[in-house]
């Protein structure tokens, strides 16, 4: 068992104890957030979901495999506690042992995001914890009915549901709203970094120091991976082209992709089907949008934790953050939509290995120690009892 956020993170399912929990809704939780960031920023708060009974509902559901067809996966299997909530595979590999085409980015500070997913098709964390629960290469429930069916058939969940939903119930709904109740809490904080900026020079080294001075200079990393006081996250949330999509996979290739998309008159509809096909993922934004410009675009990634969550990009293809720092180094991989900001930066050896020395800055002590004691929650071979 581990602690963050005040919360605690189940490595193992036991709903007996949290038929405990639920039964005490005049508990509260109130969220906490880095030492750098503005109490404003609790504006977009819990709200309504601060009822901890929600949260434990949506605990629990988040590290339940039997939500998924084979009862092999739960959210918590690519977006791992372990991992920072991230995933150590180069893509997710869901149910069956179905490969992804994308890698599993973190969950931590989701509830600060503006949209979800790597081509950002979706605006809540709701449709964000629907869409995996649904997908043949996620979770492997073929419809609604059947995850319903397989909730309900729980007699813990059917008493849990009842006293946190009473008039609606287990659907579809209320099973995301009570996961992104429980994901709206994942809150990195307390990094060396936060403690720096808030006027503590000793918390980082020098070289640290210098690779900061590097990341909002010379090497204007701080163009994309934004920082502010009254967004803390390294993100603009913004979408760009640096030339990742064309690794292994030619630009001409994802143009008449999606020139076969334009033809088709495939529309929005579309967008997370076409986002799981191999022909079709690193078109990225494109799916969304259909615009040219936004061929093989992608979101920025937040920077927080970032040295516990490769593989790196939207694809896994980075294993190390110098590898990373390297093809910005470059200027990222030439092709036709390649973003007007990507050019080479001229940085040294022992510049790069300053800006990753910084980017370690990022990590959050309290995730750090999560990482080091909670459960891997990895994909298990042999099935769990469906019924009760």
């Amino acid at each position: 068992m581990v602690k963050v956020c005040g919360l605690t993170l189940i490595s193992s399912f036991v709903l007996a104890t949290f038929a405990i929990h639920v039964s005490r809704p005049s508990e509260a939780f109130a969220i906490r957030v880095p030492t750098a960031y503005r109490r404003t920023l609790s504006g977009k708060r819990v709200a309504a979901d601060r009822r901890l009974t929600r949260i434990k509902l949506g605990e629990a559901l988040y590290f339940d495999r039997r939500l998924s067809v084979d009862a092999t996966v739960s959210c918590a299997t690519c977006h791992d506690p372990a991992a920072a909530f991230a995933s150590k595979d180069t893509v997710a590999i869901g149910a069956g042992n179905q490969i992804g085409t994308r890698n599993a980015p973190t969950v931590l500070n989701a509830v600060f995001s503006q949209s979800y997913f790597w081509d950002g098709r979706v605006d809540t964390l709701e449709e964000q914890a629907k869409q995996p629960l649904l997908n043949l290469k996620e979770m492997g429930m073929k419809t609604d009915a059947a995850l319903v069916s397989r909730v309900s058939s729980i007699s813990e969940y059917r008493i849990n549901f009842h006293r946190v939903f009473p008039r609606e119930g287990i659907t579809l709904d209320t099973i995301a709203r009570a996961i992104a109740a429980y994901e709206r809490t994942l809150i990195s904080r307390n990094s060396p970094f936060d403690r720096f900026i808030a006027g503590d020079k000793k918390a980082i080294t020098e070289i640290q120091e210098n690779g900061w001075n590097l990341f909002k200079g010379k090497a204007r990393c701080i163009e994309c991976h934004a920082f502010s006081a009254s967004s803390p996250f390294f993100t603009d949330y913004k979408f760009y082209n640096t030339g990742v999509a064309g690794k292994g996979k030619s630009i001409e290739s994802l143009t008449r992709a999606a020139e076969q998309l334009t033809a088709t008159g495939a529309n929005g509809a579309d967008t997370t089907s076409l986002a799981h096909q191999d022909e079709f993922t690193d078109l990225g934004r494109f799916l969304v949008t259909r615009q040219s410009r936004d061929i093989g675009a992608f979101k920025t990634p937040t920077l927080r934790d970032i040295e516990l969550t490769g593989p790196y990009m939207h694809n896994g293809s980075f294993k190390t953050l110098l590898d990373v720092v390297r093809f910005y180094n470059q200027g990222g991989e030439k092709n036709p939509n390649l973003d007007q900001k990507m050019r080479p930066l001229n940085l040294t050896d022992e510049e790069m290995s300053n800006i990753v020395e910084f980017l370690r800055t990022l990590t959050s002590d309290d995730v750090l120690r999560m990482t080091q004691t909670a459960t891997p929650q990895s994909r298990i071979v042999s099935r769990m009892p469906l019924k009760r």
